[in-house]
């Protein structure tokens, strides 16, 4: 007899035939069916809504998600901008915040904006943020720019 993929077969025993619960005594699976006593669980057309379901009180993987790492109450999240970002501005412009949100590169002025050095500057500008990296720093005065560092304050945050 020759071996092929035609006459492959499972060794004895690996393939059982699907539980039917609930057909009653006869079926081999007592007087429960396999689906143990009372609950929600031994009901027919019972569904559940997702595995870490607890019949309605609050799941623990949503208790204790919020317990996980470290967070620091006192980080202020930055609103990054990189130095490429700038060169839309006219040559010798003053760019501040309110600048940069005119021209769509931030979404708000409620975060404080830190200038990042990704990317290259051509144009002489003067430029006013919360913070700035080494980088931002050296590349806007390497172009013949100027940097204002400007203070921040959680209490007095604009609300646009």
């Amino acid at each position: 007899m020759s071996i092929g993929a035609h006459n492959l077969q499972p060794p004895k025993g690996a393939v059982r035939a699907r539980k039917r619960v609930g057909r009653g005594n006869s079926s081999g699976h007592g007087t429960y069916s396999g689906r143990g006593l009372k609950g929600q669980k031994s009901r027919s057309g019972k569904r559940l809504p997702y595995p870490s379901f607890e019949g309605g009180q609050f799941p623990g993987s949503r208790k204790f998600a919020t317990l996980r790492g470290f967070n620091n109450k006192w980080r202020i999240p930055f609103q990054p901008v990189n130095v490429s970002d700038l060169d839309r501005f006219e040559d010798g412009a003053e760019v501040t915040p309110e600048t940069l949100r005119a021209a769509g590169v931030l979404k708000h002025l409620r975060l404080p904006v830190k200038i990042l050095g990704n990317g290259e500057l051509n144009r002489k500008l003067t430029v006013s943020a919360h913070g700035f990296s080494e980088s931002a720093k050296a590349k806007i005065e390497q172009a013949g720019g100027s940097v204002a560092t400007l203070e921040y304050s959680r209490e007095a945050r604009p609300r646009s």
